[in-house]
């Protein structure tokens, strides 16, 4: 066992100690106290919601409520799927009207062929809608938006692009067929889609991407580049570059959150064993870096130049949390200690808001991308989203846990 390890492992025995979701009788009731906290915060951030009839994204740099882009933004499906959450966690009807209401407001993007995001968009959102209800009006909204997704995937290539570059920023770094890390999100809806359906065409585009993916994303050492430019005829590797990371060959926390949650879906719905180990090394490699403060919640950027005084970026947190649970599931290595100790940092005072306070988010001290100046130190709505999951999914571990050992006793 390295050195490191050793010491991230007492981090988190002592993490756990101070109050995180134990294995023990305690677990449950704390996780029972911060989703029942959640649900009242997030009912706060519900009426502010419906008084505007928007969604709640984030904070402006003044502080003020930012709302979700009216014709696109790829954060808008996280309120109503964290309204999902608390539906399948509270069994109150309030919660299914309420995700239906918001989610209704970007219904028609399905059909936009113009973004990537469309599986963080709908799969969140309709996505877990269709999982909790079998409501055939959300599966017929999940397959227009898997189809439209499709699209944008070319064989060449092997990979879904992500931006198109014929305007905006993008269009300035003379990318040709830019692909980010952050698109192996987009690939849940797509295996899930096959699941639905029985077509094999979302999942063998998923493959694809996942398998192209790996082999140019990652270096040695498993950290991630951001943005991989590809030649849209041959196909070949134009450049390795950063779009929201310190520098191109920094290591941008958030990119590692979105590698070890994808790969982990990716062996979830093929049982690929390279998925597994691809998974295990993205996980390894975050929880043993060196720069990884003692309370878990990583600086925006592993290689930020001011480090320790960097921001945090709680959503790479929460969204690495929510994952390495599912990992530990497929995994012979233990990665239930560092989600519950990411979980217990993150539920603390330090990241948790109080009650009616942070404009109703839940948590506080994410980073958007410092490289736009955009959203730095603030909420964010997919941070609360993964945070919510994460406890959702450690709660169901403690149920089994407990049952098991009631079958034992």
């Amino acid at each position: 066992m390295t050195t490191s390890l050793i010491k991230n492992l007492g981090l988190a025995v002592f993490a756990l100690t101070i109050g995180g979701c134990q294995q023990t009788q305690t677990s449950e009731p704390l996780c029972e106290e911060n989703l029942n906290f959640a649900t009242k915060q997030i009912n706060l951030l519900l009426e502010d919601a419906e008084q505007a009839n928007k969604i709640p994204r984030t904070l402006t740099a003044e502080g003020e409520m930012h709302w979700t882009l009216e014709g696109f933004d790829w954060t808008e499906g996280f309120f109503p799927g964290t309204c999902w959450y608390l539906y399948e966690y509270t069994n109150n009807k309030k919660w299914e009207q309420a995700a239906d209401k918001f989610q209704s407001l970007f219904e028609d993007h399905r059909l936009l062929p113009y973004y990537h995001d469309l599986g963080f968009v709908f799969n969140c959102s309709y996505g877990n809608g269709y999982r909790l209800t079998s409501n055939e009006h959300y599966k017929q909204v999940l397959i227009e938006a898997g189809n439209t997704l499709i699209t944008r995937f070319n064989p060449n290539v092997g990979c879904i692009r992500s931006w198109d570059v014929d305007k905006g920023w993008q269009s300035k770094r003379g990318w040709q067929f830019p692909v980010i890390i952050d698109n192996m999100m987009n690939l849940e809806m797509l295996f899930e889609l096959t699941q639905i359906t029985g077509d094999k065409k979302y999942e063998e585009v998923a493959i694809a991407h996942a398998n192209t993916t790996m082999q140019h994303h990652f270096r040695e050492d498993m950290s991630s580049y951001h943005v991989i430019d590809y030649d849209s005829i041959s196909g070949e590797v134009r450049n390795k570059h950063t779009a929201q990371g310190y520098a191109h060959e920094s290591e941008w926390a958030r990119g590692q959150a979105w590698g070890v949650y994808g790969y982990t879906i990716c062996y979830r719905y093929t049982k690929d064993e390279r998925y597994l180990k691809q998974a295990e090394k993205i996980a390894d490699y975050i929880m043993n870096h060196q720069d990884m403060p003692a309370d878990r919640i990583p600086y925006w950027d592993y290689d930020a130049p001011k480090i320790p005084n960097e921001p945090r970026d709680a959503s790479a947190a929460a969204i690495t949390a929510s994952a390495l649970i599912e990992l530990n599931e497929y995994s012979q290595n233990d990665y239930l200690s560092e989600a519950k100790a990411i979980i217990s940092s993150l539920s603390s005072d330090n990241y948790q808001a109080k009650l009616g306070t942070n404009h109703n988010f839940i948590l506080k001290h994410s980073v958007g991308s410092i490289p736009h100046n955009n959203e730095i130190d603030v909420p964010l709505n997919y941070a609360d989203y993964y945070y919510v999951e994460a406890l959702l999914r450690l709660k169901d571990v403690n149920k089994n846990e407990t049952g098991q050992l009631a079958q034992v006793n």
